[in-house]
């Protein structure tokens, strides 16, 4: 198969100078490639890097063909969506002619199709809205609906995705899936989507183990993975016998030798034996035993750094663990209620309409609807963040609500100053033992939450929420998946698998609610407020 792309011997550093990742020799050619990894490792910074937007610190990126590239956060420095699709100049043409103003150069350069052609690219991905319309009036899905639509239009031979289906609901995921089922060039793309990621040709991971690829799909590169971490697990174990044979040889020719020299000493004590022969057999037992004694101090050392390097290995290749306390919830206890609850930003058109809803003991509610159907207004309103205009809703146990940028934390104060902020009664013994169960150790805890990526954040904030003195009975989720990389996803399902209070979550990814045993769905229509809740 040709590259499209090949990655020579590349190194990439962070903003400060530290590196990111070395050595990257990588092709990839008219196939769908998924890249993973954990956050942090340089998923974001190698698009952009193949896109030209960034130079390696070192090696060389061959390009055969051209780039499209779509980013995290879509229209986020503004513009409209005629500057998506790169046709201000374009439309502003069509708009003289239109007028009658139109000069004759004008007229020769006209594009008398442009305004069809992005309307029926939009139209692609469920958007029916005008060229002049400012990406900051639309909602994040709606912008990354538009940056795809923008990518189509361009019709570039190979796709950078990154994260394309954060944000978006399942018509909008559908949209992207059914995007790169029909795509006939490359397409690389950075995601933590599951059932996005079954539809690869190949998975590359960034590790601090460098750029590995796995044919196949997720499936197939979860299953290689698993057969890594066992082989890692067994060679630490072999690493620490062999230090502990080292270690053990060592102490057994240290008692040897402690026992010769006090055989030597008895003996000159004695007198029975001329001094210069004792002399000469001092020299040689002493020559002889530094030999051997740097002989077992490399030994050791050898065995030593093994096991550094094997352990090294297994944590690198260990899935993130989170570790979530009991709640204490009793089974009958009535957690949440809402009567005839009506309420939104808009009084005119409320999103959410005399919904009623009871939520009891454990139970585990997934709210669902397309972008823009008021899944987060109606969190608010239960919540009391948002006041409704008629009907009520209380919440009768502890609890504690996540939002998706995790507005709960200051991003200036460090993980650990937030801990103690949120929990005043806290010790500090305690308070980094909660971040330990998050994998926030040592110094860890003392970063600023400002510097942390999306997945860090939200596990700072369970850290925060879940790690308090009375944790509690009802945590409430906003799209918790989307910042999340598939080590910390996982490791949040085992952990929200075990928790034993009541879940809300508000979620767009069917695998993750399937995986933490969701059960009840409380579905949110477009225009027409909740249309109730079905047991799955």
């Amino acid at each position: 198969m040709p590259s499209l792309i090949t990655l020579s011997e590349l190194s990439l550093t962070r903003p400060d100078g530290s590196p990111l990742l070395s050595d990257i020799t990588l092709r990839f050619g008219a196939e769908r490639c998924g890249l993973v990894g954990r956050n942090g490792t340089g998923k974001s910074t190698l698009l952009r890097v193949i896109a030209g937007e960034l130079a390696p610190a070192r090696g060389v990126v061959r390009l055969d063909g051209r780039i499209g590239l779509l980013r995290q956060e879509t229209g986020a420095a503004g513009g409209t969506i005629a500057d998506l699709f790169a046709a201000r100049a374009g439309l502003a043409v069509l708009a003289r002619a239109e007028a009658g103003t139109a000069s004759l150069a004008d007229l020769e350069r006209a594009d008398w199709t442009l305004a069809e052609r992005i309307a029926a690219a939009l139209a692609r991905f469920d958007l029916d809205i005008p060229p002049e319309t400012p990406l900051a009036a639309l909602s994040g899905g709606q912008r990354t609906r538009a940056g795809l639509a923008a990518l189509v239009f361009d019709a570039p031979d190979l796709l950078l995705l990154d994260e394309p289906t954060n944000n978006l609901d399942r018509a909008g995921r559908d949209a992207v899936a059914a995007l790169l089922e029909n795509w006939t060039g490359g397409a690389v793309v950075v995601s933590h989507d599951r059932a996005l990621l079954e539809r690869m040709d190949a998975i590359v991971e960034l590790s601090a183990l460098g750029a590995i690829r796995y044919g196949g799909n997720y499936g197939a590169y979860r299953a290689q993975k698993a057969v890594e971490l066992e082989a890692a697990e067994h060679d630490l174990a072999e690493a620490a016998k062999r230090r502990d044979e080292a270690a053990r040889r060592a102490r057994q020719a240290a008692e040897r030798k402690a026992r010769r020299d006090g055989a030597g000493k008895r003996k000159r004590a004695r007198g029975d034996q001329p001094k210069i022969l004792l002399d000469a057999m001092k020299e040689r037992s002493e020559a002889s035993g530094g030999a051997h004694a740097r002989l077992r101090d490399a030994r050791r050392a050898e065995s030593e750094a093994a096991l550094d390097a094997a352990r090294e290995k297994v944590e690198i290749l260990r899935p993130v663990a989170m570790d979530l306390p009991a709640s204490g919830l009793p089974a009958a206890r009535t957690v949440l209620r809402a009567e005839a609850l009506t309420g939104g930003h808009d009084p005119a058109e409320p999103p959410v309409r005399r919904l009623d809803l009871t939520v009891t003991g454990p139970e585990r509610l997934a709210v669902t609807g397309p972008n823009g159907s008021g899944k987060t207004t109606l969190l608010s309103l239960l919540t009391g963040a948002l006041q409704p205009l008629s009907g009520r809703a209380e919440i009768l146990v502890p609890h504690a609500r996540l939002d998706q940028s995790v507005t709960l934390l200051d991003p200036g104060a460090s993980i650990l100053e937030n801990v103690r902020r949120l929990d005043p009664g806290t010790t500090d013994n305690a308070a980094r033992a909660a971040l330990a169960r998050f994998d926030f150790r040592a110094d860890d805890g003392l970063r600023q939450v400002g510097t942390l990526s999306g997945g860090e954040r939200l596990r700072a904030g369970l850290a925060c929420t879940l790690g308090r003195a009375v944790p509690p009975q009802l945590l409430i989720l906003d799209e918790p998946t989307n910042h999340l990389d598939l080590d910390a996803l996982t490791a949040l399902e085992a952990a929200l698998l075990g928790y034993d209070g009541a879940l809300v979550i508000v979620s767009h990814d069917s695998y993750f609610m399937e995986q933490i045993g969701v059960d009840r769905v409380l579905s949110m229509a477009a225009t027409a407020g909740p249309r109730g809740s079905h047991t799955r």
